[in-house]
């Protein structure tokens, strides 16, 4: 078939670094000969865009300048159901990749994976309308059977679930202590306890993961 013959791929990209969109069109001129590419910086755009024309492939940053994706992906699915849409992110896969599959996304992959599992995972999202790395696909079969893998935050207990929603909502040590009548010291170590669970490394990260998994 003549390459003029072949259908043309729309692609959207939405990224807020114009470095990493101007990348991926490099990945997707290598793999696509007929390729339109629209673009979006912000959750609002990628919103403009999919009220404007309908795509094949849509690869999204998880957190973009005025907010988190996971919000627009079910939308972009109800308008455009045959759209496949694969989250490309900075975000750790064991703590939110199964909550943006559950939004409906199609694919989920690293920033941070090697160049050429990147073209790998949009060569497989062109051909196969999908693309989960090893890891993500373990996460998926054992999320089946045990729900701490569906929402990390089930890993902790009340107390430590309570301390990380007033941490989320901007509190300090000293405002949790008086707010929950517990030494300050004490506070600390559930924050420890908190971070080992989850696997974050600051309050910024835990911030961002009970957006995801919490309504705050």
């Amino acid at each position: 078939m003549n390459s003029s013959d072949q259908k043309t791929l729309k692609f959207l990209l939405a990224d807020d670094h114009m470095i990493v969109r101007q990348g991926m069109q490099l990945v997707i001129e290598d793999l696509v000969e007929n390729f339109e590419i629209f673009t979006a910086s912000s959750v609002q755009q990628i919103r403009k865009q999919i009220n404007l024309h309908s795509f094949d492939i849509a690869i999204l940053d998880a957190e973009l300048q005025d907010g988190n994706c996971i919000s627009v992906i079910p939308e972009f699915k109800e308008l455009q159901p045959d759209v496949k849409i694969m989250v490309f992110t900075s975000f750790e896969e064991e703590n939110y990749s199964l909550k943006f599959i559950q939004a409906g996304a199609d694919g989920f992959l690293s920033k941070l994976s090697e160049e050429s599992e990147i073209q790998n995972a949009v060569s497989e999202m062109i051909q196969n309308g999908s693309y989960f790395p090893t890891f993500t696909r373990k996460l998926m079969e054992l999320s089946s059977h045990n729900l701490d893998f569906l929402n990390p935050l089930n890993r902790l207990s009340e107390r430590e679930l309570q301390i990380a929603e007033l941490y989320a909502k901007g509190a300090g040590n000293l405002e949790i202590a008086n707010a929950l009548d517990l030494k300050q010291n004490t506070v600390s170590t559930f924050k420890k306890r908190i971070f080992e669970k989850l696997k974050v490394n600051s309050l910024v990260e835990l911030v961002e993961l009970m957006r995801i998994h919490n309504s705050i």
